[in-house]
């Protein structure tokens, strides 16, 4: 496959993940679009879907192989798991850890927030139990990171558009 067709796949896959359509998903996924490729933005098809909580999607993705902590973007999205947690979207959550989802990474390169830090900002308590029975750790307030999450579309929260 040339690179150019490849970038065409990859971004199709990605707005097609980011709108939970599946039929598309699998479609494109059947015409060559590799699930763990990121587009020309660095964002990956499991991150888009994840944030959106659109989890037969990222069930579809996770099946094709796409890897479930791949971090996503270039400094300005983070994990699948970090997304889905921090909207509280949690039966994608459990899909994503039920596929191999560490609990304890944190988005950054492991330098900023875990899933559960996510969790915690919002209302969000079957997300948090559910994070902390997979072996999330709270950690001291003191070891937290101190950036207070933003409003959708801000530096530090991921961005959500059905949310805004």
């Amino acid at each position: 496959m040339n690179e150019r067709r490849r970038k065409k796949l990859s971004r199709r896959l990605v707005d097609a993940a980011a709108l939970g359509d599946r039929a598309r998903v699998e479609a494109l996924l059947r015409s060559g679009a590799h699930a763990g490729a990121a587009d020309s933005d660095g964002t990956m098809p499991l991150y888009a879907a994840s944030v959106h909580g659109a989890v037969d999607t990222v069930r579809c993705l996770l099946a094709a192989g796409a890897p479930p902590d791949a971090e996503s973007g270039r400094g300005t999205e983070g994990t699948p798991l970090c997304a889905a947690a921090c909207w509280g979207h949690t039966e994608t959550v459990g899909a994503l850890l039920a596929h191999g989802a560490d609990p304890e990474l944190r988005e950054d390169h492991g330098t900023g927030r875990s899933p559960l830090d996510w969790a915690m900002t919002g209302p969000y308590p079957e997300t948090v139990a559910l994070l902390i029975a997979a072996g999330a750790r709270q950690r001291e307030p003191a070891d937290r990171p101190t950036d207070r999450p933003g409003r959708p579309g801000q530096p530090g929260r991921p961005h959500d558009p059905s949310r805004a």
